[in-house]
């Protein structure tokens, strides 16, 4: 029986009566019977292999030879259609598995409630998520070098280019799950002597043939779930690097602004160094001047002469600790500021002095970023398992090609050149299951290692809320107390030389009184700039910083 790829087809008009013959003939075979509609032919429905793929053939002519002889006669139309509703179930059918286990939020690692003599608010403080951060900090010089580093920051643009990889990756990836249909087009001369023929008495002939078509390569039918979760794995990653490098962004914030805190300590301490050594080079001229007059022994110019050494060494030491300070500021902020930068503000007024209100620590689940992405990162690790699971089931794909083909090129688009072809091949795995259930392992063990690191993060991260939070009731009262004690050291500090200047006290006791006001006044500082650190360490913490401005 002739096919649809007969030499001798013809494209002239239809004899009805010997298409009701092979109407007839066909329809008693009995071999493409659709339970929706019924197929509507005047040939030999065999002879369409677009029937047997469940797609809708377009009206074309044909032509079958009727068995028992040798004449050819032409079909006339052929329509064959599919029912959609029995097409889309198919489709449902073959996406429906899927190995991967289903996402549960484990339980929280951590106490549902933070301690509540360290969580001083009432519950109607703002949060930190709902606070920009040009809102909370206060000194203009530091939100313009917070704004330049999230501009210029090396490290960030690293982070930024990540999640342009991850993104194309997850692209990549997702590609897979639909055809990738390429279009091929050429033309070839082929000319083959008399002798090369190799028959005798055989003329030389050339041969021209030119053809465009577009095919699908091995598009795998995801029937088991392993296109679609290995999809859904790259898509994981994509937004756990994302949240990675909002979280690198908070914690650059929080870089410039302990550094920014620690530069204006040291130009703090160096003044306080300043000051401190003239007053001492004055206590050392006054005890020289009484050395001379026979009022004081020499030791007493040899205890001012090392006060003083140890207060100019000290503003040596500061010294160098300010160009390391300020270098490391110009790494974070990875390139100079643009114009002159307003005044700075003191230590104290660094940050807002709302209160922030804590929640509960199942909100950090919603708002850290580092939480956010150590989730996702778990719940690539469940689409992996999916995908392994998959792995031990037949791979089923579909290769096809639809084009045109001729010798002439002016003839070359149309139904007599017309070429195609489709078929599926499935590929199932026998002697690798131990390499299958080796990846099925390392997938699972690698689920196993995101779930600990999912519960590790809430819990350094319920740590850092509690530090910062006992942070900011202790280490105001610590200020405060250390506030009064600089009062009482300088009042101490001004009495003892002032009874030494009137002979009623000896240098030992200045010596003593000046050593503890420049200690105090010097914790002092350093206690006001890791209040500042703490309460920017709250902020952060408890997921601010995300938005710039409210």
């Amino acid at each position: 029986m002739g096919g649809w790829g007969d030499e001798g087809m013809r494209n002239d008009t239809c004899h009805p009566e010997r298409a009701q013959i092979l109407s007839e003939r066909s329809e008693s075979k009995d071999r493409h019977l659709i339970a929706s509609r019924d197929l509507h032919f005047t040939g030999d429905a065999s002879a369409d292999p677009s029937t047997s793929l469940g797609m809708t053939a377009r009206e074309r002519p044909c032509q079958a030879r009727v068995p028992g002889t040798g004449a050819r006669h032409r079909i006339c139309r052929l329509r064959t259609a599919v029912s959609s509703h029995l097409l889309i179930p198919a489709l449902v059918l073959a996406t429906a598995c899927n190995f991967a286990p289903p996402h549960v939020q484990p339980p929280l690692p951590t106490p549902a409630a933070y301690d509540p003599s360290l969580n001083v608010a009432d519950g109607r403080e703002p949060r930190a998520p709902e606070i920009g951060w040009r809102q909370f900090f206060r000194d203009p010089r530091l939100t313009a070098l917070i704004a330049t580093s999230l501009d210029y920051n090396r490290d960030l643009r690293v982070a930024v280019g990540r999640i342009d990889v991850a993104r194309g990756q997850y692209r990549i990836q997702g590609a897979d799950r639909i055809p990738t249909v390429n279009a091929t087009a050429g033309y070839q001369r082929t000319h083959t002597g008399a002798d090369a023929t190799g028959i005798p008495n055989q003329q030389s002939f050339t041969l021209d043939r030119g053809f465009i078509s577009l095919g699908v390569t091995s598009f795998e039918l995801d029937f088991w779930g392993r296109v679609r979760n290995l999809t859904s794995a790259a898509k994981a990653n994509y937004l756990a690097t994302v949240q990675a490098q909002r979280a690198f962004q908070l914690s650059l914030i929080q870089d410039v602004a302990a550094t920014y805190f620690a530069q204006l300590e040291t130009a703090a301490q160096i003044r306080l160094a300043d000051t401190t050594v003239q007053s001492r080079r004055e206590v050392l001229r006054i005890a020289t001047v009484r050395q001379r007059a026979g009022l004081t022994s020499a030791l007493d110019v040899r205890s001012a002469e090392s006060l003083l050494a140890q207060a100019e060494a000290s503003r040596a030491a500061l010294g160098l600790i300010q160009v390391q300070v300020n270098t490391q500021l110009q790494v974070l902020l990875g390139a100079p500021t643009a114009g002159p930068l307003p005044a700075p503000l003191g230590l104290a007024q660094q940050t807002d002095t709302t209160l922030l209100g804590a929640g509960l620590p199942s909100e950090l689940l919603l708002v850290r970023p580092d939480i956010l992405g150590a989730e996702e990162t778990l719940r690539s690790a469940e689409a992996n398992i999916g995908a392994a699971r998959a792995a031990f089931f037949p791979t089923i794909s579909l290769t096809g090609a639809w084009g045109f083909a001729s010798s002439a090129l002016n003839a070359l688009v149309g139904l007599d050149g017309l070429t195609w072809n489709a078929g599926p091949q499935a590929t199932t795995p026998i002697f690798n299951r131990q390499r299958l259930r080796g990846n099925a392992d390392v997938a699972r063990a690698q689920g196993r290692i995101a779930l600990a690191e999912y519960e590790r993060t809430i819990q350094v991260a319920f740590k850092e809320v509690t530090d910062a939070l006992a942070g900011r009731r202790y280490l105001a009262e610590q200020v405060a107390a250390q506030e009064r004690a600089t009062v009482a050291d300088r009042a101490i500090a001004q009495l003892a030389l002032a009874r030494y200047r009137e002979g009623v006290a000896s240098y030992l006791e200045v010596l003593d009184a000046e050593r503890t006001l420049f200690a105090s006044e010097q914790q002092l500082l350093r206690l006001r700039r890791t209040n500042e650190e703490n309460l920017v360490a709250l902020y952060i913490a408890l997921g601010g910083g995300v938005i710039e401005r409210r």
